[in-house]
């Protein structure tokens, strides 16, 4: 028997250790006793508590958020979750009036609210960072309006642009993310407290009235729902994951842009490093990074998506796991956009070895667009300027650098004046649309984008 009991401690010991969360949920105690306070003066406003056993659990709740906050409440892994923890120390305070406390409450309903208080906070302030870094671009595009240089596709120098072109494409992705956050967080703003465990409260608590104390834009319509969703948490992870997906491509631009063999740009000091055997390299470790943290922020969304998919509807103990996947991506995402900001702060556009490596063939399709102009259909324009292109690489030159004569050898249209106006900076000005790369739209891109912020 001695054996068994033995066997029996291991194996509580055993299961208490795997069962807590309180290692991970213990950074939601201030908003799970900002939760609390509000509940407690909703227990007051319909009789379940006195006006002076609610005064006296909102006394107690502060007294342990500030030991909690100054570290001589300690939170330890016998304590099972914060809402256990703060509640043990709550009677241990006040005594027994504290477990009235959690009276037509439920551990479901009080971590759903808990968490959208705080992804609600979180979601603010991501906002803010996504702001200062746009900030930073526009600030970038409007100092680099000048700067030509090389658009490419397919990783290959395809037509001149203007460099505030490609900040104001960084800055108009990260304004579509503020929108994704914005947007979930209008879902995210709904309050499921006074759903209980599952079917509601048994008392008539006034769930508008919790609503107003704690902030929230509306109440949650279906109890059982409720506590099932985590769909907001699936959602913000989804909008943090195309973010960092952004926030990546940019990177790889970077790296490969400070290269050796680019040398387009070059970045802070501080955000690259040496290497430790070779005493010339300075890695662009800032743009590594977050080129690599992407990953791990698409990795929690598969778990979150992966955790729900198979749960029947109402709380689950799987979803204890929603909140490590949550908390990384939310400090992921946020040293990562101040990294990514101090990046295009400091960033320099070295544009003298950006002029002196681009190919001139990238004006090409100006040539082709002359002769659309003079009556050329454009498909077989481009074909004779395309045997053009062919035949300046046969002979190893440059658009510019090949004889008149070659020109007009292919089309009488090609003569000395028109190649003698092959210009970057004018290939850049005639994409003169809305968008486009000319310096008039790229002014008036700078002016829309100051509206965003």
């Amino acid at each position: 028997m001695a054996d068994d009991a033995s066997y029996d401690d291991s194996l509580k010991k055993l299961m208490d250790d795997f069962h807590a969360s309180i290692d991970v949920d213990r950074r939601l105690y201030k908003v799970d006793i900002r939760g609390s306070i509000a509940y407690a003066r909703g227990l007051e406003r319909v009789g379940v508590l006195t006006v002076d056993e609610c005064q006296s659990i909102e006394k107690g709740l502060k007294e342990v958020e500030s030991e909690i906050s100054q570290g001589t409440y300690h939170l330890t892994r016998d304590l099972e979750d914060i809402h256990m923890a703060v509640e043990k120390r709550l009677i241990e305070i006040i005594g027994p009036v504290g477990g009235k406390l959690h009276t037509g409450r439920s551990r479901n309903d009080q971590i759903a609210t808990d968490e959208r208080i705080y992804l609600r906070e979180t979601i603010d302030g991501i906002l803010a960072q996504i702001a200062s870094c746009q900030s930073a671009l526009l600030k970038l595009a409007e100092r680099t309006v000048d700067v030509v240089f090389p658009g490419y596709t397919h990783l290959q120098q395809a037509q001149p642009i203007r460099f505030a072109q490609y900040a104001m494409a960084v800055m108009t992705g990260l304004e579509r993310d503020k929108g994704r956050l914005q947007d979930c967080r209008k879902r995210v703003d709904v309050l499921p407290l006074g759903s209980g465990a599952m079917a509601g409260s048994a008392f008539p608590l006034d769930r508008e009235f919790l609503a107003q104390e704690l902030g929230f834009a509306a109440i949650s319509s279906n109890s059982l729902d409720a506590v099932s969703d985590r769909d907001f948490i699936a959602e913000f992870l989804s909008a943090c994951a195309m973010l960092m997906i952004h926030i990546s491509r940019a990177s790889e631009d970077l790296v490969v842009w400070s290269s050796t063999e680019f040398g387009y740009v070059r970045m802070h000091a501080r955000l690259a490093t040496g290497s430790s055997i070779m005493p010339q390299k300075k890695n662009p470790d800032a743009a590594e990074l977050l080129r690599g943290k992407s990953g791990r922020v698409v990795g929690d969304l598969i778990s979150i998506l992966t955790l729900m998919k198979g749960l029947p509807h109402a709380y689950n103990k799987d979803m204890q796991e929603d909140k490590e996947p949550l908390f990384d991506a939310i400090d992921t995402v946020s040293v990562a956009l101040q990294v990514y900001t101090a990046i295009w702060e400091t960033l320099e556009v070295r544009e003298s070895n950006v002029l002196s490596r681009m190919d001139d063939a990238m004006l090409a399709t100006d040539l082709a667009d002359y002769l659309t102009q003079c009556g050329v259909p454009f498909r077989e324009g481009h074909g004779i300027v395309a045997a053009v292109v062919d035949e300046a690489l046969r002979l190893d030159c440059g658009l510019r650098e090949l004889d008149p004569a070659v020109y007009l050898g292919f089309s009488e249209h090609l003569d000395e004046a028109v190649v003698g106006r092959l210009k970057y900076r004018d290939s850049a000005d005639k994409r003169d649309v809305p968008g486009g790369t000319s310096r008039r739209s790229i002014i008036e891109q700078i002016r829309q984008a100051e509206s965003w912020l």
